[in-house]
Order: structure tokens, then C-alpha cells, then sequence
């Protein structure tokens, strides 16, 4: 439910009624949560028998489920009015273990009366445990922060408590990084993870870590806005798309969602600009998404020969590159399948193409265009003739005359790199984006709702973005998380990966 927060109803019946209109709503919410944990409780009594690989993995596919259900409550739980958030949420804070270490943080304030000037006295202290997490290990560290009173005019001082991300829990940033990697970058289910920190004895509820999730989500959302923004006013960026399987509610089955990766990367011509990844989700491939992503872009984009961009160059404010790598694996997969010396023959010269290329790397763009013009170009036209000559003596229906009308009907775009310094040979950085996402598939099964499919778009920029730049994600996270809360929304810029501190080493440290 959304709500004006600027409009709210003077009359307090109508206050009544939105506020119990909240908190069934939460109620409702709740109470699908608890009975998917009924049934995940039931076919875990059923696992042992002969369907249960079956029942394995429904138990999977429910954990899940209820993660995405635990998050979409958190996230949304940080938009409702203090008043609704005291009826509906329930601390109910287990101790943290006395087991684990405890380091002592102690905020003193100053000796003297901010006041009058006058001596200041102990009269107690305040004590917040927070857990935290370090690399193999947990902690508590103890925020103390002693009261002082003045002896003279009786003024009571004492250091406010550090701001932390999620006031709920207490968990520190470091421990919310370290699970947002598991989770995203590891692929790395919360109900894994919980499992995982139980044998640690630190007893961590799925739908804790799923409360932290979501929370931590919708602190970062601004962050990833602005990373995406960055990224749209490139000149060259790189884009490509590859499928997300999606929970489809109350079916049990799912659905096949896409994540976009845009991707900013000039370190191959020299582009002062740091690397930047920017995803996105949509539940589906119609073309009307990448033309919404790159609505506010102009410039060069390297691409596949996915027909949904041709809207986006049809428009007039983008320039289609293609991609050789796709051209060439064409008639690598022929060659592969049945060593035709044809396809080898495009294979090889193809790869020369390359051979220049390597030459290249990390040249200005005006070196890089007067080189290919010199030595690229007169192999493209070899390559094309060649193309023309053969594709008329194959069968048409063959995948290799395929493969040869794929390279002749994107000629322009393939060779468009030959005249322009900025553009690459290939869209291998865009691939390189996703590599990981596919990767992780059959770790993580898939995303729960199209919610978490946003979700995971915008951690994944994020985490990405770090990576490209060549920072730890969980050391950036940490450092992010640690300021966030307090950081000014027109200064969020300044959190980007490229401005963390010094580089990876002291956001390691941070």
C-alpha cells in the first residue's frame, strides 16, 4: 500500500482505518509466511522416500520464497509511518552469544561543561552491543559511552551512539556486506547462509538475514540510482542481457525474467573514466525495456544481434556496434560440429583481426583508428568479398550460410569499429558482466519475485562496479554501509566505488 505521507487525513477515524488498513495488510503478509514455513516443516518430514529429490527441491525453491517474502516486508517496512512501524513490528531481540569476543569501543565525551566550563563527573554509561561481522570470524563490539555531569551547574553530556545502517537487529556493516556478497556475488541462498553461521554458534534466522536484506536494499537503492545515472552518460557503453528463472507466485513453478547489464569500460582506449557496470531487471524481453534503460543515452552501443535494441537505433540517438565474437562463434559452433574447413577458413581470418587488436590495448583512440585503418580495413574487405563469393555456392538452408548472412547483414555495425578508436572488436565486456550471474544459476536457483529481481539488479551494480575498479565488494560495502545512513542524498556521488578511499587496502580497512 502506498501513502502520501505529505496528505495524511486530519480526521482521526480516517487515521484509524489507514492504520489498520497497514497493519492487516502486514498481517496478511505474515500469515503466508507462516504457512509457507508449515509446508516447508511437513515436506521435510516427507523428504526420505522415493520422490525425494522431488521433494528436495520444492523444500529449495519454498526456502526461497519466503527469503523474497521476508525482504519485500523489509523493504517496505522502512516506508511506513513510525506510528504504523510501533503496532506491527516486533523486536523480540534473542541476546547476542556470550561466546563471542567482545572489543570495547568507548565514546568519551570531553572533561569540561560544554556549558559553563565547569569539571564533569561519571554517573554511568550507556552499553549497545552491535554484531559484527570480520573475515571467518564473529565479534560483538560494545559501543560505551559514558555520562558525565557537570559538578557545578549539574549539565549532563555524553557521545551520541554512532548511526548504524539497520537500527533493528544491530547487525554492524560488516556483516550486512559479508551477507549481501554471499548472497549475490556467491550465490549463496539466505537459508544456506543461516545453516553456515549456526555451526559458527551464532544462531541467525533466515528471516533476520532476510530483514537485513531488505532494509539494506532500500538504503542502497539512491546509490545505485546514481551508478546507473553514471553509466547512461557515457559516450561508449557496452549492453547485454541473459536470464533470470523467477518464482511465479502461487504457482510453485517459474518464470524466466532477464537481467541487463549496461557496462562502461574505456581502459582498452585509454579512457581516463573509471569502469562501471549498471543492471536492471524486467520480467520479460520486450524490446520496450532496453529502450526505457536508454532513453537518456547517446553514444555507441556495443550489442548482440538482439532485435529489441533495433527501436533504441531506429531512434537516432544511438550507433549500433557489433560484436565479432558473436559473428565468430557462429562458425566456431559449425567447424565444431563438423569440422568444416569453410568455417575454419572464416574462423582464421576472423582471428586475425584479433591478432591486431592486441597490439592495441590501452592505445588513444586517434592511434587506435589510424592503425586499423592501415591494417584492419584491407582484411575486412578481403573477408566480405570472401563472404560474397561463398555464401551463393552453400546451401541456403545450411547453418553455415547462416553464420555468413548473420557478418553480411551486419556488415556496417561489424566494421563500424574500424573508423572510430572507442569502440572495441567485441562485446566481450558486457559478457564478461554476466558471466558470473550465469554461473551462479545453478547455485542459486533463482530469483524469488520480480521484487528480488530488482533487488539483485541494483546490489549486483554495485558489486560489480567494485570488482571492475579493482575493489574487494564486501570491503566497499562495509564502507558504504558505514555512512550511508547519515550521508546527504546530493552528495551520494561521492559514495561510488571510485571515490571509496585509496583503493581497495584502505577499504579493506574502512
Amino acid at each position: 500500500m502506498d501513502i502520501d505521507l505529505t496528505h495524511l487525513p486530519d480526521d482521526t477515524a480516517a487515521l484509524k482505518a489507514l492504520v489498520h488498513a497497514l497493519a492487516n495488510e502486514v498481517k496478511s503478509k505474515g500469515l503466508k509466511i507462516v504457512q509457507l514455513e508449515a509446508r516447508i516443516a511437513k515436506l521435510k518430514r516427507l523428504q526420505f522416500g522415493q520422490s525425494s529429490e522431488k521433494i528436495a527441491r520444492e523444500i529449495e525453491q519454498l526456502e526461497l520464497e519466503l527469503d523474497e517474502l521476508h525482504e519485500d516486508e523489509s523493504a517496505q517496512a522502512t516506508e511506513r509511518p513510525a506510528t504504523v512501524q510501533a503496532l506491527v513490528e516486533k523486536p523480540a531481540r534473542r541476546p547476542l552469544p556470550e561466546h563471542l569476543p567482545r572489543q570495547e569501543e568507548v565514546h568519551e565525551p570531553s572533561c569540561t561543561c560544554p556549558n559553563c566550563g565547569g569539571a564533569m563527573r561519571r554517573l554511568g554509561e550507556d552499553v549497545t552491543e552491535v554484531l559484527e561481522y570480520v573475515p571467518a570470524s564473529f565479534k560483538v563490539i560494545r559501543h560505551v559511552r559514558p555520562k558525565l555531569s557537570c559538578r557545578m551547574c549539574e549539565t549532563i553530556v555524553q557521545v551520541p551512539m554512532p548511526s548504524l545502517p539497520i537500527e533493528r537487529g544491530r547487525p554492524g556493516p560488516g556483516l550486512l556486506a559479508h551477507v549481501l556478497v554471499a548472497k549475490y556475488a556467491d550465490h549463496l541462498p539466505l537459508y544456506r547462509q543461516s545453516g553456515i553461521y549456526a555451526r559458527e554458534g551464532v544462531e541467525l534466522e533466515r528471516s533476520t538475514l532476510a530483514d537485513w536484506v531488505g532494509r539494506s536494499a532500500a538504503l542502497l537503492d539512491p546509490l545505485a540510482a546514481a551508478l546507473r545515472k553514471e553509466v547512461m552518460v557515457s559516450d561508449v557503453i557496452h549492453g547485454d542481457d541473459t536470464p533470470v528463472p523467477v518464482l511465479a507466485p502461487g504457482l510453485g513453478k517459474t518464470k524466466t525474467g532477464r537481467l541487463w547489464a549496461y557496462v562502461r569500460d574505456g581502459r582498452p582506449h585509454d579512457d581516463e573514466r573509471p569502469p562501471a557496470a549498471a543492471y536492471f531487471y524486467s520480467p520479460d524481453r520486450k524490446g520496450e525495456h532496453p529502450q526505457r534503460h536508454l532513453k537518456d543515452f547517446r553514444g555507441i552501443l556495443h550489442a548482440d544481434g538482439y532485435a529489441g535494441f533495433n527501436a533504441v537505433y531506429d531512434a537516432g540517438h544511438v550507433t549500433e556496434a557489433a560484436c565479432w565474437a558473436h559473428a565468430r562463434r557462429k562458425f566456431f559452433d559449425v567447424h565444431a560440429a563438423n569440422g568444416s574447413p569453410i568455417a575454419r577458413e572464416a574462423i582464421d581470418r576472423i582471428g586475425a583481426l584479433y591478432g591486431i587488436e592486441v597490439g592495441l590495448r590501452g592505445k588513444p583512440p586517434d592511434e587506435r583508428q589510424r592503425c586499423r585503418e592501415l591494417q584492419s580495413l584491407p582484411l575486412l574487405d578481403d573477408l566480405k568479398a570472401w563472404l560474397e563469393a561463398t555464401l551463393p555456392k552453400l546451401s541456403g538452408k545450411s547453418d553455415l550460410a547462416a553464420a555468413m548472412r548473420y557478418a553480411l547483414n551486419r556488415w556496417d555495425a561489424l566494421t563500424r569499429y574500424a573508423h572510430d578508436g572507442r569502440i572495441e572488436i567485441d562485446n566481450n565486456a558486457a559478457e564478461r558482466s554476466i558471466r558470473g550471474i550465469a554461473l551462479g544459476r545453478k547455485n542459486y536457483l533463482f530469483a524469488g519475485s520480480d521484487a528480488g529481481g530488482e533487488r539483485a539488479a541494483a546490489i549486483y551494480s554495485l558489486i560489480e562496479t567494485a570488482k571492475l575498479n579493482g575493489i574487494d565488494p564486501e570491503a566497499y560495502l562495509r564502507h558504504v554501509l558505514t555512512r550511508i545512513a547519515n550521508h546527504k542524498i546530493n552528495r551520494i556521488a561521492e559514495l561510488l566505488p571510485w571515490n571509496c578511499p585509496a583503493g581497495p587496502s584502505q577499504a579493506r580497512a574502512a
